[in-house]
């Protein structure tokens, strides 16, 4: 009893946003200290020594499995989302964030329901949640980047998928210099680009959990524009949102997370070049 309500405790902290600013001790649990921009440094370290991943496909048309905010612990909704993957010869499974509660447990507990790359591949993001008890370092020494992009490659062109690290509601200068160099660079290469991240720009639902900084999310909305960024899929808030700015679509997803009612994940289709989404209930 006293061990969850230290637990309770600590996610209040969180949310209010004490979390991305400094370590704070509670009866002995850390929240983790690094701030994003640290965070991003140690993933450009991995990354220098592990290449962006690269998917083809022999087709034009295939499927990424996208799910959010599992919070394990429970493993059931999960567990059934790696099924559906496997089944439906997804391309790759993706997960915005809030993957666990931050307990080291719950991290060594995820990792071991991931499908081995070989067989189909997963990709993780840092979540709110995911930083409690000091989870950066947990979830840097199981998946060691929190920042990256992995492209599909069709038989008639390649997609970009950016993957980015908000688990403090802000992605940083850097980040945000490294994703803006991305798409000014790199972008006309690619012939789709969706961005990944958790904390979501709209809010349909209103809670104390929380939220990204105003002027950054304009910025990178007309970033967005600017460069013909297809879509946005985010998480954080539980509740399923589609919005319309320009030609970029933002979708806001339900939680995978067992207790919760209307779980959900989505699956990203690209056929022939064109990309579009379905959701699929539990």
């Amino acid at each position: 009893m006293e061990n969850q309500f230290v637990k309770k405790i600590a996610f209040l902290i969180c949310a209010i946003g004490i979390c991305s600013c400094e370590k704070v001790e509670i009866r002995g649990m850390f929240v983790s200290s690094e701030l994003v921009d640290e965070r991003f440094e140690q993933s450009m370290d991995w990354n220098a020594s592990h290449p962006y991943q690269e998917i083809v496909v022999p087709t034009d048309t295939y499927t990424l499995f996208v799910g959010g905010d599992s919070h394990v612990g429970g493993t059931v909704n999960f567990e059934q989302f790696t099924k559906d993957a496997f089944d439906s010869n997804a391309s790759a499974m993706v997960i915005v964030g809030d993957i666990t509660t931050g307990n080291a447990d719950d991290y060594t507990l995820f990792a071991s329901l991931l499908p081995h790359p070989d067989t189909l591949a997963s990709f993780t993001m840092l979540g709110n949640h995911d930083l409690f008890f000091n989870g950066w370092e947990t979830y840097r020494s199981l998946f060691g980047t929190s920042t990256y992009y992995f492209t599909v490659q069709t038989s008639d062109g390649i997609d970009l998928y950016i993957c980015t690290d908000s688990g403090s509601s802000t992605l940083g200068p850097k980040q945000t210099k490294w994703l803006t160099e991305l798409l000014e660079n790199d972008r006309e290469k690619y012939r789709r680009c969706v961005f990944f991240t958790h904390v979501n720009f709209f809010r349909d639902r209103h809670t104390s959990s929380t939220n990204p900084m105003i002027e950054e999310m304009y910025a990178l909305m007309d970033l967005f524009v600017k460069h013909r960024v297809d879509m946005v899929v985010m998480g954080h808030d539980h509740k399923r949102s589609i919005e319309q700015l320009g030609n970029t679509t933002y979708i806001t997803m339900d939680a995978l997370v067992d207790e919760f009612d209307d779980a959900s994940y989505m699956k990203l289709n690209v056929t022939n070049g064109t990309i579009g989404y379905t959701f699929v209930d539990f």
